[in-house]
């Protein structure tokens, strides 16, 4: 499996939470992991940035457990969703932030409403959809 299908929709948190207990008690590579796996070893690598379990050798090279990595992410410790932005916020991509909207519109198109306001901070127009059952 590719960076690109996990991209188009695949859950990465599922993915590992159902691959992961079929690990043996062995070391694997990160490339090893990628291909077990299919997540991008650059990805294993970020993990390990935070707090993946992980040995490296005399000559430096990473090694992960397999039952060390399964427990792992059975405690939940892959990516986790960001938090949402509250109800009367959006995000400007001029600013690259959530800001709160100024002089916020509700506009209804379908089963979506289109909340429209001003970003205090730059002025700019922004949208943000929101479904509704």
């Amino acid at each position: 499996m590719s960076h690109a299908t996990l991209k188009r929709g695949k859950n990465l948190r599922q993915l590992m939470i159902v691959r992961a207990p079929s690990l043996l008690p062995m070391l694997y590579s990160p490339r090893e992991l990628e291909q077990e796996l299919g997540v991008p070893s650059r990805t294993i690598r970020e993990w390990i940035k935070k707090d993946l379990p992980y040995e490296r050798d005399a000559r430096g090279h990473l090694w992960i457990n397999g039952i060390a990595f399964a427990v792992w992410v059975k405690q939940g410790h892959t990516a986790k969703p960001k938090p949402g932005l509250a109800q009367d916020e959006a995000y400007c991509f001029k600013c690259r932030r959530p800001v709160k909207l100024s002089h916020p519109q509700q506009l209804h198109k379908a089963k979506l409403i289109v909340l429209r306001g001003t970003c205090p901070n730059c002025s700019r127009p922004i949208h943000r959809g929101v479904h509704f059952g």
